[in-house]
């Protein structure tokens, strides 16, 4: 960060982790995770204050889908740096419009996929985020957030198997060619992996048939989404850190930036 810029510091919290970032006025020049378990045993302050460094914290923005953690991250914060965070909701949402019964529902970690993915490659625009769960979230032509879908996540899928069954082991996530397990192992990664990919697919078709149209970009991000995208040729894009691009997006409608 350049000295009397702004220096934004943006935390995505998430189910498994919190997602850090900083970022000035036009970009999110680094980023980090953090397991969120972390901030009921302070580890995660820890970690965050290595993380920032020498870096001049002016003002932070977050977004969280954990409400114990929320509490935890806002004093860290404070305590830290002397500035209560903006937090992305429903009601501070600036730059997307909602077409939704209930916005004040949605996670706010959607809120800013769908206004990342918007703003990067217009409307309509669909977004997929894989992470514990898989969310759906859906931009029509006009430009209005109208809704998504939520799925399990791979791994929550495999660990449920291995969790909730006698014999059937844990499994590595790895994409098998075989449409035909030969093995429980291999049976287990064609229903998991494969039939993951075939849900994925499937779920697109049907959200293109719902804004009636097939030409739509196809926008990925979270932690498998690099691996899944390969294998899902529907996916158009993939954004690694797309969630705290549209939270500096969400701040930086809401404030003013010299």
């Amino acid at each position: 960060m350049q000295p009397g810029k702004v220096c934004l510091l943006l935390l995505d919290i998430g189910n498994t982790h919190t997602h850090v970032g900083l970022a000035d006025a036009q970009r999110v020049c680094r980023r980090a995770d953090l397991p969120t378990a972390g901030w009921f045993d302070g580890t995660a302050v820890e970690g965050l204050r290595a993380f920032v460094g020498r870096s001049s914290v002016s003002t932070a923005a977050l977004c969280s889908v954990v409400p114990k953690a929320t509490p935890q991250v806002r004093r860290a914060v404070t305590r830290l740096w002397r500035i209560r965070p903006f937090e992305l909701t429903a009601t501070t949402l600036r730059g997307l419009t909602l077409d939704y019964p209930r916005p004040e529902t949605l996670g706010a970690d959607r809120l800013a996929n769908a206004l990342a993915a918007r703003h990067r490659f217009g409307a309509p625009v669909i977004v997929v985020d894989f992470g514990t769960a898989v969310t759906f979230d859906v931009v029509d032509r006009r430009g209005c957030y109208i809704g998504g879908v939520i799925a399990p996540g791979i791994a929550a899928l495999a660990d449920y198997l291995h969790c909730r069954t006698a014999r059937l082991p844990r499994i590595a996530l790895r994409y098998t060619r075989a449409v035909l397990g030969r093995s429980t192992v291999q049976a287990m990664r064609v229903g998991v992996v494969r039939g993951y990919c075939a849900l994925v697919r499937g779920l697109l078709v049907d959200l293109k048939q719902s804004i009636h149209t097939r030409h739509v970009p196809v926008v990925a991000t979270g932690g498998y989404a690099v691996w899944l995208a390969r294998h899902v040729p529907e996916i158009t894009a993939v954004v690694p850190g797309l969630t705290l691009e549209g939270l500096r997006l969400a701040w930086t409608a809401t404030h003013s930036v010299t």
